[in-house]
């Protein structure tokens, strides 16, 4: 089941990344993020109700300096004050990906995780995949019955 955004949650998300979302169409919003202090930016684009082969999916990406960024199949997000940022999930079989974008300017992906890595104790993990299982261990914050 796709998760359907509204204009209420991508309000949200601005107020979360400090920016007005700015509709470019009927269904694409883009966000531009500044950090002025640190001189980044960044732009958010979110993609609602693509027709992909006769299935709906929404589609967010990022461009920044240097890179752009797209995770496909965008099922949810979790919005958060507390931590200045918006953390989208695309999840397909055993799988999640998640693309966290900061009221800072800053962004991350992490692709592919295996939902043993989200599940597990995150401790015991290795150094290096240890921020991975941390950020993305909100998808544990979805209601039970939620469904991607």
């Amino acid at each position: 089941m796709i998760h359907q955004f509204t204009a209420e949650n991508i309000s949200t998300i601005g107020k979360v990344l400090g920016a007005t979302p700015k509709p470019l169409g009927k269904d694409v919003f883009r966000i531009e993020v500044k950090n002025e202090e640190e001189n980044r930016k960044l732009a958010l684009e979110i993609h609602l109700g693509l027709d992909v082969n006769g299935e709906e999916m929404n589609m967010v990406s990022v461009y920044a300096y240097n890179t752009f960024l797209q995770l496909h199949n965008c099922t949810a997000f979790v919005a958060s004050e507390m931590l200045q940022q918006v953390t989208f999930f695309g999840k397909s079989g055993e799988k999640t990906s998640g693309l966290i974008v900061e009221k800072a300017a800053g962004c991350s992906l992490y692709a592919n995780v295996d939902e043993t890595l989200l599940t597990g104790d995150f401790t015991q993990l290795p150094e290096d995949m240890m921020m991975c299982g941390i950020a993305l261990s909100l998808t544990e914050s979805m209601d039970d019955d939620f469904s991607f």
